[in-house]
């Protein structure tokens, strides 16, 4: 297989992968054991391509939330909240994400990206989403419609994404998902955007302070930079149909197929792939 090739699956793969609650790391994890594994660079790279697909759908939000602290008096309302409010949490859970990183990697904790671990978290997961998704519908029955975010949901939210960074295969949105339907909003819609909103700065901030990283320790020397293009671009591309559709699909459907999909690829890789 050529290197262009490869690169295009790698970035199709993260594409897909980043947003939908089935674990990005898992798949990566075992499309680089027969495309081989890429540099610390290329990494970053369909990850920012990812992020930036996400930027592009949710742009008009984005938007309405800088504007509405220029401009208060016209802001209308996201999901029945003040925007300024709603930015604010924003901003909450991703300082609690910064925070919580930084204590986390001063520490040290981090668990190594193999196999076995991920495929735990995968399947443990899985099992965790049909708890959390049947516990979210009691919720709904007896509480009605509530697609406001509160600041339970947004502190939690942001202690979710640093367990998930901790815990490869865990997958950050559907720790942020299943936190915010579990402990405020009962809309999934409404659940899933917050998760992809504070992922956006989040993974910006990841992404930038990894890459700092990699320009001192001299690893922007000697990259194939036509196949980091092609790969960030279908990122982008994929991870753009993804999201899209993820939000269509989630307005009729729960989120019990991924977590069956989890456990299919989490037995797949403890049963299929060598852990050394």
């Amino acid at each position: 297989m050529t290197e262009f090739l490869a690169a295009l699956l790698l970035g199709i793969i993260e594409g897909i992968t980043e947003f939908l609650p089935i674990s990005s790391t898992g798949h990566l994890l075992i499309a680089e054991r027969w495309l081989g594994h890429r540099s610390d660079l290329f990494n970053i790279a369909i990850q920012a391509g990812a992020i930036l697909a996400v930027v592009v759908i949710y742009r008009q939000r984005l938007w309405q939330l800088a504007d509405s602290f220029v401009h208060p008096g016209k802001a209308q309302a996201v999901h029945g909240q003040p925007p300024r409010d709603y930015a604010i949490k924003l901003a909450a859970a991703f300082i609690v994400t910064a925070v919580l990183g930084v204590i986390v990697k001063k520490l040290g904790f981090e668990l190594p990206e193999e196999v076995a671990p991920v495929a735990w978290a995968l399947v443990i997961g899985a099992v965790w989403m049909v708890i959390a998704e049947q516990l979210a519908a009691k919720r709904a029955k007896t509480l009605g419609e509530r697609a406001a975010i509160t600041w339970t949901v947004a502190i939690l939210v942001g202690v979710a994404q640093v367990v998930a960074g901790v815990f490869p295969g865990t997958s950050r949105s559907a720790s942020t998902i299943f936190v915010a339907l579990l402990f405020g909003t009962t809309d999934r819609k409404a659940a899933t955007e917050f998760a992809f909103l504070v992922g956006i700065p989040t993974m910006f901030a990841a992404t930038g302070y990894e890459l700092i990283d990699v320009a001192r320790d001299g690893g922007l020397a000697g990259e194939d930079w036509g196949s980091l293009a092609v790969a960030f671009v279908a990122s982008a591309l994929t991870a753009f149909a993804a999201v899209k559709w993820l939000l269509r699909y989630i307005q009729t459907h729960t989120f019990t197929v991924f977590a069956v999909y989890r456990v299919i690829l989490g037995v797949a890789l403890l049963l299929l792939v060598p852990s050394n």
